[in-house]
């Protein structure tokens, strides 16, 4: 597979990679991307990367933009993961009405952030509907302007509103940030720069335009060939992207390392190593085909879009594949990556350590999941259960 020339976004990361780089550390130990690398981001468009080109976005193909988010991950995988997010959910501006989607993403430093409910309830009433939840996991949460998140939905008298199928119905929903308290609670092993904390409102109303059903075709405003791919594709693509970028960048530090470093106690630097030369060249070529599956993949999903304007649960079911594979290979590239660079590894600040926290911690979340290889097996042995 051979990239395609490179997009304005991704020419951007690449010229502003060693700013990013030099302030990893401090996103990290600040729990949050600062200030100065916020003001980069908006200056680049990096949150604006999924959204219409009638709202001043750049309406990246789903390819393009994994590029961008594997490229930015190469430098600091927090960054990526909350550009990753926070674009992703901008796809929202698509699914409601133009006014709605000025409303929300017409500022030129509007970021939207959700997360999974863990316990909501979203009454239905006169022109929308009253909120009360707690939301958790939302990625770049103190630098978003809006928020949003899935509710369930009930009836004034407290009985759960039911679709069609009889199935509870839940909706998305959308209101400014300064309406939610904000409980920080990301204390953990890796992508420690994302702030990936949890928010509570309590009675609110949202107005049914700012609403929409989540992925579902009906509910587009927008034809353009990007909005075939639902939330759950694009966030599989991107986030996939981002996992192989951690992984490139530790394989390209490996590599830098070899070439210079001569262990303690031997006569020779580690690029003269036959094992060493043979692991290089291994772990390339497993990087190499995990994104070549799915960049290639992509590829043809993109196809399928602006040829038929949608895509076929082929398609889709790929996608999840793909990005299934891409979660499963990184981390095990990088860790063959910290083995061989020996301590040097294990000093914090080094170009694996943090690195090995960040892909660990990426791999525990949705997108990891060993059961999406599952659900893949069943379609392709055609026992998919109801």
């Amino acid at each position: 597979m051979v990239d395609a020339p490179r997009t304005p976004a991704l020419e951007w990361v690449h010229d502003v990679a060693p700013q990013l780089a030099a302030r990893a550390a401090e996103i990290e130990r600040t729990k949050r991307l600062p200030p100065e690398v916020l003001d980069l981001l908006h200056e680049g468009g990096m949150f604006r990367l999924l959204l219409p080109r009638w709202l001043d976005g750049a309406e990246l193909g789903v390819r393009d933009f994994a590029l961008v988010m594997e490229a930015l991950a190469a430098v600091d995988a927090s960054t990526a993961w909350c550009v990753c997010q926070a674009a992703a959910c901008a796809m929202a501006a698509a699914y409601v009405d133009r006014e709605s989607a000025v409303e929300v993403f017409g500022a030129p430093r509007s970021v939207l952030a959700w997360g999974p409910d863990t316990g909501t309830h979203a009454v239905v009433v006169d022109g929308g509907y009253v909120v009360s939840g707690r939301w958790s996991y939302v990625s770049g949460i103190h630098h978003a302007t809006w928020l949003g998140g899935s509710c369930r939905l009930f009836e004034p008298d407290g009985t759960p509103r039911r679709t069609a199928a009889g199935a509870q119905e839940i909706r998305t929903v959308l209101f400014p940030a300064e309406h939610a308290t904000v409980e920080e609670v990301w204390d953990t092993l890796g992508l420690r720069g994302t702030g990936t904390d949890s928010f509570t409102v309590t009675d609110l109303f949202v107005p049914d335009r700012l609403s929409f059903a989540r992925d579902d075709p009906s509910a587009w405003h927008d034809p353009a060939s990007l909005y075939c791919f639902s939330h759950s594709n694009v966030f599989s693509a991107g986030f996939a992207a981002v996992v192989l970028g951690i992984a490139r960048g530790a394989l390209d530090a490996f590599v830098a390392l070899a070439r210079d470093k001569t262990p303690l106690g031997r006569e020779r630097a580690l690029r003269d190593s036959p094992p060493v030369q043979m692991e290089v060249a291994r772990l390339e070529g497993r990087l190499r085909a995990a994104r070549a599956f799915l960049f290639s993949v992509l590829d043809e999903a993109w196809h399928e879009a602006t040829g038929d304007g949608a895509l076929s649960d082929k398609s889709k079911l790929a996608i999840r594949l793909a990005a299934s594979h891409a979660f499963a290979e990184a981390p095990a590239i990088l860790d063959r990556a910290y083995h061989g660079a020996g301590i040097t590894a294990v000093f914090t600040g080094s170009e694996f350590e943090r690195r090995l926290r960040d892909l660990h911690t990426a791999t525990q979340q949705f997108q990891g999941r060993d059961e999406h290889f599952e659900t893949v097996g069943r379609s392709l042995l055609g026992t998919d259960r109801a």
